[in-house]
């Protein structure tokens, strides 16, 4: 088979796996996800091969084995520095989990391997020599743009309650539609996503919102109405989600992950604190749940600044320009151009003449501006700060706590936090002497 779409030292890695099934007696095909993808156009990442060899005769063949998978008749064969899942052919039954089989039958024939999966694009085979093994109209399907469950629905649906967000990410991912008996089966099993693990939802999930048309696998799970059947929480409504749907017209736009998801729960009006819970029940990574929730905070500390400073008050853009400076101290740059960002995305999904709460531009006086305006003018103000940090600060909490005649403790955070807000906004060289007159006045303040 000529690959096209897939790495030629892969591609020809994986032929010397079928090559040497082939000379041990037995059958091999290159199947499912590869030969989608490569008719499809898209890049191949890795090829699995399926074949009539017991799991035993494929350990006995190659002597670079992995044995993830006996009892399901998958070894894993590292060749030439690649791996590959080599899979028994295989029939399933006794599904009382809705998600694994209890019971698993090794067959002969190949296209009863292609029967037990879950899509007719994901239901095809090829050998060698190219010719398509597609017994249930894969290929069809595929020029039709379309997604099909390989015989009855609610069947495929029931063996394994996860093929129902399968369903939805193929079709979001792929921009395809999703075949009517198929949407009529998992509209009947929909309840049974309850019996899934949070963290095979969530990743499923998180692949339809971080895919290339996150729109529209949002729009076919609200119309499914499956996440609320789920294990995790899910507080919204679906007249939440639909009202969302103009604010995340951008979602696709967003390259990076972390923001996607902060303009989902942005639009959906979550708070920080409730995003933050939402997420570590989702079993979100405490690094993306962290840096989604960063953002939100700076979007919290600006809307505070916005709503308590008048803006025909004398001093109001200096003013909002130190509480600015504060929340990008606080929650860090990267969250601050993050919440910048969304602020952009944000118009640009609901237009021109949505505008946002006025800040004032130093250059414009009292005038309200736009979502890109504002963001120009928060920029610069970050742009301007000669340093963003406490460890780029000229004088050391050792320092003053000497100079002070103190013990350490929460008054040193709150007086270094201080002296980083003044030099930040320019109101105070970043200088060790300077630093250190300031600090004993702020001292004699306190008391």
């Amino acid at each position: 088979m000529e690959w096209t779409m897939a790495s030629s030292g892969m591609a020809e890695a994986a032929g010397t796996v079928i090559t040497g099934l082939l000379a041990g007696g037995h059958e091999a095909y290159f199947v499912g996800g590869c030969l989608r993808d490569e008719l499809l156009g898209r890049p191949v990442h890795d090829m699995d091969i399926t074949t009539s060899a017991l799991p035993e005769e494929v350990m006995a063949l190659f002597p670079r084995c992995v044995p993830t998978g006996l009892a399901h008749g998958t070894v894993t064969v590292l060749q030439n520095g690649y791996s590959f899942e080599v899979t028994t052919y295989r029939t399933e039954s006794g599904y009382a989990d809705h998600r694994r089989p209890e019971h698993v039958f090794f067959v002969s024939d190949v296209k009863e391997d292609l029967r037990r999966r879950d899509f007719t694009i994901n239901a095809m085979c090829s050998g060698l020599n190219g010719a398509l093994i597609d017994p249930f109209g894969g290929e069809r399907d595929l020029q039709l743009r379309r997604i099909r469950c390989v015989g009855q629905a609610e069947e495929r649906f029931g063996e394994d309650a996860l093929r129902m967000l399968r369903c939805v990410r193929f079709a979001s991912v792929l921009d395809f539609a999703i075949a009517k008996n198929t949407w009529r089966g998992l509209m009947r099993q929909r309840d049974k996503l309850a019996h899934i693990a949070v963290e095979r939802v969530r990743a499923e999930v998180e692949r339809i919102v971080e895919g290339p048309h996150p729109q529209r696998g949002l729009a076919l799970l609200l119309r499914s109405g499956l996440l609320p059947r789920g294990k995790a929480p899910f507080p919204w409504t679906g007249s939440d989600l639909a009202a969302a749907a103009a604010r995340t017209a951008g979602l696709g736009n967003l390259q990076d992950a972390r923001l996607r998801w902060a303009l989902l729960l942005h639009a959906l009006g979550s708070s920080a604190a409730a995003a933050d819970e939402l997420l570590r029940a989702w079993t979100f990574p405490g690094a993306t749940r962290s840096s989604v929730v960063a953002v939100l905070r700076v979007r919290e500390a600006w809307d505070a600044a916005l709503s308590s400073v008048a803006p025909d008050a004398p001093g109001a853009t200096e003013g909002l320009r130190r509480r600015w400076i504060a929340a990008v101290l606080a929650h860090g740059q990267s969250a601050a151009e993050g919440w910048l960002t969304l602020l952009a995305a944000a118009e640009d999904a609901l237009g021109p003449a949505a505008t946002v709460p006025p800040v004032l531009s130093p250059a414009a006086g009292q005038q309200p501006v736009y979502a890109t305006v504002q963001a120009r003018i928060l920029r610069s103000w970050t742009a301007a700060m000669p340093l963003r940090s406490l460890a780029e600060l000229a004088v050391t909490g050792n320092e003053l706590a000497e100079l002070l005649q103190k013990r350490p403790g929460p008054w040193l955070g709150v007086l270094l936090n201080k002296l980083l807000l003044a030099a930040a906004a320019g109101g105070i060289a970043n200088d060790k002497q300077l630093l250190l007159q300031e600090a004993q006045r702020m001292d004699r303040d306190e008391e």
